[in-house]
């Protein structure tokens, strides 16, 4: 009876199965059970909230000294308002693409040192082509939620994801706020078992209409047997029901098939290439996916008047040592689309998931004030091009011609711009701009942990 108990404890804490494409359940889990976000501590129970969060937080106000909050303003700047470009009502579609490494692209690799590269993604090179692309772009994250919250509602997260702390529970302002008060309806699609990931809970707390998993495509043949739904068919079954949308609207994809244990449908095993590591068969079949979705959504009437943008979630397996070094781990591609658009190039400015957010309102011309960390990719005036992530332990902010390792506390090292392997220590020569990287560091700490803690994540 022990084992039997203890069994079903273990699969009532994944969520009600033993298979990788749930998890173990977290406060966030609660929002998928309720319309109302305020109504979510109805459905948790203290002994499990306490559990929870006992060892996982920590989201702990700093305050650095001569961090102040004018200096904060000026060097981190968190609320953004642009006025380059006039009021438009472009439908927006975001593709977050599973463990979509830089690596894998041969459009973001021309520059590299990499002998007899190898790209995987023949459609995205030749997207590229048409579209602007950041070469010099990274996650904000380490894991698949993180990249969530980083690019639809430009919250970053450091040693623990902001979606599993006490916190995301409160008033957001996002990509969904934001286009939603322009009159947008907004869908988030997932392949997977619904709530997978936390992705539907954290949906309804950003306030998204509408949810399609696994649950509303409705057709297990296409179950890969582990993770969801195949990427092909479900890229489909998205194009079919934004047909069916309103314009404006607001969707999100996040695909699965880039995912261990790196499997692919039998029909395509021989049509795609083998590669040197497993996920390369799986990069290759996404990329044919999203080439047979854009194929059928050029007919449908929305497409011409739709910006396109596809990022990476975080990195994965690695073959090439270049994308094995420290820095280069958390290398993603952005491609930025729009039909017709003369807003086509190479930008190779440090970019980051969390500027998505910024750049989508700058393209279409909002223009109230909005809390964002991120900056518009399109904005080369207002602020500088900078990037913020952390191993789990330590914080990597890069700007200008330095890179700065923190420790939360101190600056444990500040490296060239190139040196990506964090090879030769510049500490022992500081000059003012590794000072003024450091401060910039802790500014954004401190506002990001303050904002979270005091729930002031919006412009109010």
């Amino acid at each position: 009876m022990f084992l039997v108990i203890s069994t079903l404890i273990v699969g009532g804490i994944r969520g009600g199965d033993f298979k990788k494409s749930t998890r173990p359940i977290n406060l966030l889990d609660a929002n998928r059970h309720v319309k109302n976000i305020v109504h979510a501590d109805i459905v948790l129970n203290t002994p499990f909230a306490i559990i929870r969060t006992l060892k996982s937080n920590s989201f702990i106000k700093t305050k650095y000294e001569g961090i102040t909050s004018q200096l904060i303003l000026e060097k981190i700047q968190p609320i953004k308002q642009y006025h380059n470009n006039p009021p438009t009502r472009s439908n927006i579609v975001v593709m977050i693409l599973e463990s979509n490494g830089r690596e894998y692209y041969g459009a973001f690799n021309k520059k590299s040192n990499i002998v007899d590269f190898k790209s995987y993604t023949p459609f995205l090179d030749s997207l590229s082509q048409h579209s602007m692309i950041y070469t010099n772009a990274y996650t904000n994250g380490r894991q698949s939620i993180h990249g969530m919250s980083s690019i639809l509602a430009g919250i970053p997260s450091f040693k623990d994801a902001f979606t599993s702390s006490p916190f995301p529970k409160q008033k957001i302002e996002s990509l969904v706020s934001t286009l939603e008060s322009e009159g947008y309806r907004t869908s988030f699609f997932h392949g997977a078992a619904n709530g997978s990931m936390g992705f539907l809970g954290f949906s309804n707390i950003l306030g998204i209409d509408k949810y399609y998993g696994r649950t509303e495509f409705n057709d297990d043949s296409e179950f890969d047997g582990f993770w969801g739904i195949w990427d092909e068919p479900f890229l489909q079954f998205m194009k079919n029901t934004l047909d069916k949308e309103k314009a404006p609207f607001f969707s999100t994809i996040f695909t699965v098939s880039s995912h261990e244990p790196y499997n692919i449908p039998a029909k395509y095993k021989s049509k795609m290439p083998k590669g040197d590591i497993p996920i390369h068969k799986c990069i290759a079949y996404t990329d044919y996916s999203l080439k047979r979705f854009f194929t059928e959504a050029k007919k449908s009437p929305w497409f011409n008047n739709t910006i396109f943008v596809l990022v990476a979630d975080h990195g994965n397996s690695t073959f090439y040592s270049e994308y094995r070094r420290p820095i280069e781990r958390f290398a993603i591609p952005i491609i930025v689309y729009k039909p017709g658009s003369e807003y086509v190039g190479v930008d190779e400015d440090l970019a980051q998931q969390i500027d998505i957010y910024p750049t989508i309102l700058d393209m279409i011309g909002y223009q109230k004030p909005f809390r964002s960390w991120g900056r518009s990719l399109l904005d080369k005036k207002s602020s500088s091009p900078f990037v913020i992530n952390s191993t789990g332990s330590l914080y990597q902010f890069s700007r200008g011609n330095y890179i700065c390792i923190f420790d939360g506390t101190k600056s444990l090292g500040f490296y060239d711009k190139n040196d990506k392997a964090l090879a030769n220590n510049l500490i022992s020569s500081r000059n003012k701009e590794m000072n003024d990287l450091e401060l910039s560091c802790k500014a954004f700490i401190q506002d990001y942990m303050e904002r979270v803690v005091d729930q002031k994540l919006t412009t109010k």
